[in-house]
């Protein structure tokens, strides 16, 4: 990367890219837009689900599984995300860089923050749909209520809402939460 003294950024995503490592800010439609730490219910719910989800993979060697901060490279210039918990599965790990994913991952996991709400409901979620994410799961921690996204034809399609679990058809099988 070359260095501000050099060159200064001419994009939104150098820019992105040039913050410090764990500033907590998503590149969304070409805006950065940043946030405060998230709630204790928050962290409390993406390492139960997280650790549910990274058990499972793993005995069954089906990919990676990356709990935010991770950025996530959804276009070259426009799009750069932190999901909350994203898969890989293992056919598709050439899209893991050093610095972050580039490329829709097979899976991506937002909980719910009051501060992100809208935009992981409506702005995230059509660009997740867009850039090929082939299930996309929001879950509310306070309610703990868990919506289930599955790409059909280049469209997210509720299959599932169910309350404490997430019925995954990636995955082929339930968690607990």
């Amino acid at each position: 990367m070359v260095s501000l003294l050099e060159r200064p950024p001419r994009t939104t995503m150098e820019v992105f890219k040039m913050l410090p490592e764990g500033t907590r800010c998503e590149l969304i439609e070409g805006i950065i837009y940043m946030s405060p730490a998230p709630t204790i219910n928050h962290q409390d719910t993406v390492l139960s689900l997280g650790s549910e989800v990274l058990q499972f993979a793993k005995k069954k060697n089906l990919g990676k599984i990356f709990i935010s901060p991770v950025d996530v490279y959804l276009d070259s210039q426009k799009n750069a995300f932190q999901p909350d918990l994203v898969f890989i599965s293992n056919n598709r790990l050439n899209i893991i860089k050093k610095d972050g994913i580039y490329g829709a991952p097979d899976l991506v996991v937002e909980i719910l923050s009051p501060g992100t709400k809208n935009f992981d409901l409506t702005k995230k979620k059509k660009i997740y749909e867009k850039s090929g994410v082939k299930e996309y799961w929001v879950v509310d921690p306070t309610t703990r209520i868990a919506i289930c996204f599955k790409l059909i034809e280049k469209k997210f399609i509720e299959f599932k809402k169910e309350k404490g679990k997430i019925v995954s058809s990636l995955l082929n099988r339930t968690f607990k939460f």
